[in-house]
């Protein structure tokens, strides 16, 4: 296998558990995000590949880095990302940032603390909201509060896979000090269900992560666009919707994530909810950028 696209593809966007670009987001700038959506699916299916070796999976990744910076011919995973970019006079960093993640996956497979795990998320997680708020070209003042929520939504994705994640790629997100002060070491998530200790952990690590949430609260009404403003309402009450389920669940034998009936649901309760902010508050930054 020596091209990025042999490799099977993993999930799809329907799959996920927050929308990526959906009608909320103008059509002009859909295209921009699903290309980088693609890049950055092929990036982690390579990573999470469980017949690869890592070594391969380095190769991959550098052929894919090179593809998209122009140093080698792109191929069909990274000519879309490498148009639009031009298009939008965009630089490829975040998705390099991406990429540097990727690579961490490959290599490291424990988080020794909370710290550690917010670090990894500075690559993972951070550049996904970034680069979608440069398309739109919002101010960078948004990028501190897209952060905090955009770390939220790795680490919802860690607590709901870390069965996953263990059993089949021996990769741990939770961090180790978080699961010794509950008295349980990473091999309690090869159980079929959690154990109280274990519970207990993840139920820390979703309240922890349900301020990181919270924290991001005022993201909507930093953003300018108000189509981008009422998908990032939607994600943030998808967020806490999932991080309550987490609550409620043992990851390792329920399921957490939400149907579509669930989903459809809580997007648009939180889509109302912004817009119903927006209409009562104004837009203080619309009015900034347009100069009123």
């Amino acid at each position: 296998m020596n091209r990025v696209s042999e490799l099977r593809p993993g999930k799809s966007r329907l799959e996920d558990n927050f929308p990526v670009a959906s009608f909320l987001v103008h059509p002009r700038n859909r295209g921009p995000i699903l290309a980088f959506y693609r890049f950055v699916r092929a990036a982690d299916d390579i990573a999470d590949d469980p017949n690869l070796s890592n070594d391969k999976k380095l190769v991959l990744l550098d052929t894919l880095e090179r593809e998209l910076t122009g140093s080698a011919p792109a191929g069909p995973e990274a000519e879309p990302l490498r148009i639009s970019l031009a298009e939008r006079g965009l630089q490829p960093r975040h998705a390099l940032d991406l990429l540097e993640a990727f690579r961490i996956d490959v290599r490291k497979t424990r988080y020794r603390d909370w710290s550690e795990l917010m670090g990894y998320c500075t690559l993972s997680a951070m550049p996904v909201g970034r680069f979608v708020l440069d398309v739109h070209g919002e101010a960078k003042d948004t990028w501190p509060a897209s952060d905090t929520l955009c770390a939220a939504l790795q680490i919802i994705d860690h607590l709901q896979d870390c069965a996953k994640d263990y059993q089949t790629l021996d990769r741990v997100y939770l961090p180790i000090d978080a699961l010794s002060a509950h008295g349980v070491g990473v091999e309690a998530l090869g159980a079929p269900s959690a154990s109280p200790e274990l519970r207990a952990c993840l139920i820390d690590l979703g309240d922890r992560t349900a301020q990181l949430v919270k924290d991001s609260a005022n993201l909507p009404a930093l953003i300018a666009d108000e189509r981008l403003s009422l998908e990032v309402a939607a994600i943030r009450r998808l967020a806490l919707t999932l991080l309550d389920r987490l609550k409620r669940r043992d990851p390792l034998s329920e399921p957490v994530h939400l149907g579509k009936a669930g989903f459809v649901l809580a997007a648009a309760v939180g889509a109302a909810q912004g817009l119903f902010t927006r209409a009562v508050r104004g837009n203080p930054a619309r009015l900034l950028r347009d100069g009123r």
